[in-house]
């Protein structure tokens, strides 16, 4: 094909096959990291549906979609909240609550604006050092 016969109507063709074949690799992409997610599924069954999306890919997918397509989002929502669990435990982990140097501080600050009693000021920090 010369470039002078390449339409409109060609360029749009390929604009939109391109755009059909990369969700086909975005869909083959998600499928194959739910395969490899689900701990329940035993490795010949793995095996087996990747030969599947090989030998019949549309069909294979459409098959994997229909028959797994609830327990893709169930193991999706449950690893995103198992990623959050440990995303919040780091920040609080490496964040902590500061040092105890840093809460006496506040505690001082605290007791020399009034807010808090004397007798208050000596529990929390016997509690702060204890």
């Amino acid at each position: 094909m010369l470039i002078a016969d390449f339409t409109l109507g060609d360029a749009l063709l390929t604009v939109l096959e391109i755009f059909l074949f990369v969700i086909y690799l975005w869909i083959l992409i998600t499928i194959i990291g739910d395969l490899f997610r689900d701990h329940q599924l035993s490795g010949w069954a793995k095996a087996g549906w990747i030969f599947l999306l090989l030998v019949l890919p549309f069909l294979g997918a459409l098959i994997y979609l229909i028959a797994r397509g609830e327990g893709m989002r169930d193991r999706t929502v449950r690893e995103q909240a198992d990623m959050r669990r440990h995303m919040d435990a780091y920040i609080r982990e490496t964040a902590g609550t500061g040092s105890s140097v840093d809460e006496l501080a506040k505690l001082s600050e605290l007791k020399d604006k009034g807010a808090i009693s004397d007798e208050e000021f000596e529990r929390a920090k016997a509690k702060l050092l204890a």
